[in-house]
C-alpha cells in the first residue's frame, strides 16, 4: 500500500488535496493569532521589564520558526537526494523565502526587545551572532538557487548546501549554554516563564505555525503553476517551431 507521502507525490494530487485545506488554515491561522494577541495584551507588565515583555509574543514564535523552516528546507532536501521526491525540491525552494522572513522578524524584534532590557540594540554573543549567520545561509540558498538557470542542477546544489548547514541548528540552540552570552539560557518549552506568560506564547506558537504551513502550501502551488505555464509555454514555442523544449523537472 502506498504511503501517504506517495500517493501525493503527485503534483496534481497535491494541487487538490492543498486546495482544499489551505482555506481551512488560514483561516485557523489568523484566529490563531488574533486570539493570541487578544491574551498578550491582557498580560500585566512584568515587574522587571513592563510593558516590552510583550514583544516576546511575537519574537519567540519567530525565533522558533526560523529554526524550523531551516529543518524542513533541510529534510526536503534529503527527500530530494535520497528518494528522488517530486514535491520535495519545490518544498526546500519556497520554504527558503519564508524562513528567511522570520529570521529576520526574530532578529529586528529581538533587537527592540534588547534596548530596554540590556541597553543595547545588539551584542556579538553566540546566541545573536548565529541566528544573525541563519540569515545569512538562508540569503546564499535563495540567491545559489536564483544564480543557476538549471532547475535541476540549482536544486541539487541548494539542496547539498542546505544539508550541509544544517550544523547550524545545534550551535544556535546550545549556544547559551556553551559560551558566555547575555541571551537568557533555555526556558525548557517556557516551563520556567511565569505562568502567565505561558497561555499567550503557546497560542501565538500555534499560530505563527499554522501561519507558516498556509504561506508554504500557498507558495508550492504558485510554483507548481508557474512550472506548467512554463512547460505549456515551451511545448508551444516547440510546436511553432522554435527551439526543442528541454526536460523539466517537478
Amino acid at each position: 500500500m502506498a504511503t501517504l507521502t506517495q500517493r501525493y507525490a503527485n503534483p496534481t494530487r497535491f494541487m487538490a488535496l492543498s486546495g482544499r485545506l489551505l482555506p481551512w488554515i488560514s483561516v485557523a491561522a489568523a484566529l490563531t493569532i488574533a486570539w493570541g494577541l487578544v491574551l498578550a495584551f491582557n498580560v500585566p507588565p512584568d515587574y522587571q521589564q513592563g510593558h516590552t515583555v510583550k514583544i516576546m509574543f511575537i519574537h519567540v514564535p519567530c525565533a522558533w520558526l526560523a529554526s524550523m523552516v531551516y529543518a524542513v528546507i533541510a529534510l526536503s532536501s534529503a527527500g530530494l537526494l535520497v528518494f528522488r521526491h517530486p514535491l520535495a525540491e519545490v518544498s526546500a525552494k519556497t520554504a527558503a523565502p519564508i524562513g528567511a522572513a522570520f529570521t529576520l522578524l526574530a532578529l529586528v524584534t529581538g533587537a527592540l526587545w534588547g534596548k530596554p532590557t540590556w541597553g543595547t540594540y545588539w551584542v556579538w554573543d553566540a546566541r545573536l551572532t548565529s541566528v544573525l549567520i541563519l540569515f545569512f545561509l538562508y540569503l546564499g540558498l535563495i540567491a545559489l538557487r536564483s544564480s543557476i538557470d538549471d532547475e535541476a542542477l540549482a536544486g541539487k546544489l541548494t539542496a547539498v548546501l542546505a544539508i550541509v548547514g544544517i550544523v547550524l541548528l545545534p550551535i544556535i540552540k546550545f549556544s547559551v549554554d556553551w559560551w558566555w552570552t547575555l541571551h537568557q539560557s533555555s526556558t525548557r518549552l517556557t516551563s520556567t516563564i511565569d505562568p502567565v506568560f505561558r497561555a499567550p506564547l503557546w497560542v501565538m506558537a500555534l499560530g505563527f505555525l499554522l501561519l507558516f504551513a498556509a504561506l508554504h502550501l500557498k507558495a508550492m502551488r504558485n510554483e507548481l503553476l508557474r512550472r506548467r505555464v512554463k512547460a505549456l509555454t515551451l511545448v508551444a514555442v516547440e510546436r511553432s517551431g522554435g527551439a526543442p523544449a528541454p526536460k523539466l523537472a517537478v
